[in-house]
């Protein structure tokens, strides 16, 4: 093979690479429990695909450990998955990772850099009426 076609061969095969990549990591993103989603008062936030706002409670934030259950998760509902697999380790447009906690009930909830999310009950989509309230607060993205 002559070198100007080595070089046609390479630069091809970098570039399905390159595509392949890009639609992986967006096929990832696309079925993620979570989004980022801009608010108009805290910026951007992460959310369910149905945009309720997601939270975490700096009670769990020292250890990183399961403390809301009961009437708590009944009250903040924690964002659960089927897998493991349901969660993408980043998603795009989002900084940091992604990954799982098993709760003492043994369901998986989908947690933000350690940190296990929750949504609030009493909120709709786009709604955030939370944040500062009894050591929960919005994640911020």
């Amino acid at each position: 093979m002559k070198p100007s076609q080595r070089i046609v061969v390479l630069t091809a095969a970098a570039l399905v690479a390159a595509v392949a990549a890009t639609s992986a990591m967006a096929l990832a993103s696309a079925g993620a429990p979570a989004i980022k989603l801009k608010d108009k008062r805290f910026g951007n936030i992460l959310a369910t695909p149905s945009h309720k706002a997601l939270y975490y409670w700096s009670r769990e934030q020292k250890d990183f450990k399961i403390r809301c259950t009961g009437a708590c998760a009944k009250a903040w509902p924690p964002l659960i998955v089927r897998s493991r697999a349901a969660v993408p380790k980043r998603i795009a447009g989002v900084k940091g990772t992604f990954g799982v906690v098993v709760r003492p009930d043994g369901k998986l909830q989908v947690t933000h850099d350690r940190l296990p999310l929750y949504t609030y009950a009493n909120e709709g989509p786009n709604q955030i009426l939370c944040n500062n309230v009894d050591g929960w607060f919005v994640m911020r993205v």
